[in-house]
């Protein structure tokens, strides 16, 4: 995404149309506009012609975004999870890794970074009914994985918001349920991350299209992306229209809302409760 943003503006500022940079490249106008989204991998020969077109002579400048190109690349370390991923998902596995805010709000269960090991296995196992243990076995590794960013030195913001639905409805057993709630109390104190509970007395909110989450990055020239998942794909929104709406509906549930003290109350009173 990063690379795509800097072929853009420079592609941009020469006034060179995508169909012109398709054909310097022997490819397609659509090609370069998934270029430039991030969305395709990168032939070094391309980005070297690309950057010959566009002007760019500074040796130590077509270095640094031919190295880019070469890191865009390399394989991320959920790629040798690639045997229980669907399709769709190392998308947003990448794209989580490089953000360094991520926005959520969830309703059906509790949010993946937030997950226990048991509560993330019932709830693994309960969408890939007549899945090996094997394979169970791996998601909840992958879940695991994920993770280690959240807790990293350096790693990203998390403000989540828990629909108190994914909180009543259970996964697991009773203890399963109770060190879930548990975890969440813990993790809740933890200085990058910012637990909210959206409580059923509220009535209804702006999360009423169900759970999203808001991925915004380091970079400023990258756009916030939002991540919808679906059934049986997942939906990866970046216009600018797009996201204001989703950044206005995540901006009133944080506001309506308990705060993160209140909400860790209300943690406490489910734990005593189950």
């Amino acid at each position: 995404m990063l690379l795509g943003s800097h072929l853009r503006r420079l592609r941009e500022a020469r006034g060179i149309t995508r169909e012109a940079a398709g054909y310097s490249i022997r490819a397609s106008e659509s090609k370069i506009s998934r270029m430039e989204l991030g969305r395709v991998s990168f032939k070094t020969r391309d980005v070297e012609d690309l950057l010959t077109l566009y002007g760019v002579n500074d040796e130590a400048e077509r270095n640094a975004l031919l190295s880019l190109a070469r890191e865009a690349n390399v394989a991320g370390w959920w790629h040798s999870y690639s045997d229980v991923l669907p399709n769709w998902f190392p998308t947003y596995v990448g794209l989580e890794g490089a953000a360094s805010l991520i926005r959520a709000y969830e309703v059906q269960f509790v949010h993946g970074l937030l997950q226990t090991p048991a509560y993330a296995r019932a709830v693994v196992e309960r969408g890939m009914k007549g899945a090996s243990p094997a394979d169970i076995e791996r998601r909840v590794a992958l879940r695991m994985e994920r993770q280690k960013y959240l807790h990293s030195t350096g790693g990203p913001e998390f403000h989540v918001v828990l629909d108190e639905a994914a909180l009543r409805r259970p996964y697991g057993d009773r203890e399963v349920m109770r060190g879930q709630l548990q975890h969440l109390i813990e993790i809740s104190e933890r200085p990058n991350v910012r637990l909210q509970i959206m409580p059923f007395g509220f009535g209804g909110h702006s999360g009423e299209s169900g759970a999203f989450t808001i991925l915004s990055f380091p970079e400023s020239d990258l756009s916030d992306v939002i991540f919808l998942e679906q059934l049986t794909s997942a939906l990866y929104l970046d216009k600018a229209e797009d996201v204001t709406q989703y950044e206005k509906a995540m901006k009133e549930l944080q506001q309506d809302s308990p705060g993160p003290d209140e909400s860790r109350d209300l943690l406490r009173g489910l734990l005593q409760l189950s």
